[in-house]
């Protein structure tokens, strides 16, 4: 069974490959995943590795903290993203007879300053 591994505070300049190499060194690794900006398409600086569950864990006890390229990583466990519920919401929609004025749910008066 395989462990996905959260790495960051990477280099804006280290490669996937760097990164494969890197974790190669505790066990085989199934992927390797740098995030990057979709417009821009840079680094956003973290990224993630998957590996079996024996060679993740010797990852995180080795690379945790370690040096690459004059930074600092943070290597964990990945959690899964869940979305936060933030309440209230929107009723969305509204049409021409809403107070919002046809702005959509709730848009109000917004003062300029």
């Amino acid at each position: 069974m395989t462990k996905k591994l959260f790495v960051g505070n990477l280099s804006f300049q280290t490669s996937e490959q760097e990164l494969n190499d890197l974790f190669a060194q505790v066990g085989k690794v199934e992927s390797v995943s740098i995030i990057t900006d979709r417009m821009t398409g840079r680094s956003k600086g973290f990224g993630f590795v998957e590996m079996d569950n024996e060679a993740a864990e010797n990852a995180i006890a080795k690379f945790n903290g370690a040096d690459l390229d004059g930074r600092k990583l943070t290597v964990n466990e990945a959690r899964p993203l869940v979305k936060k519920d933030f309440g209230g919401g929107g009723a969305g929609g509204g049409g021409r007879d809403s107070q919002a004025g046809g702005r959509g749910g709730g848009g109000g008066r917004r003062d300029r300053y």
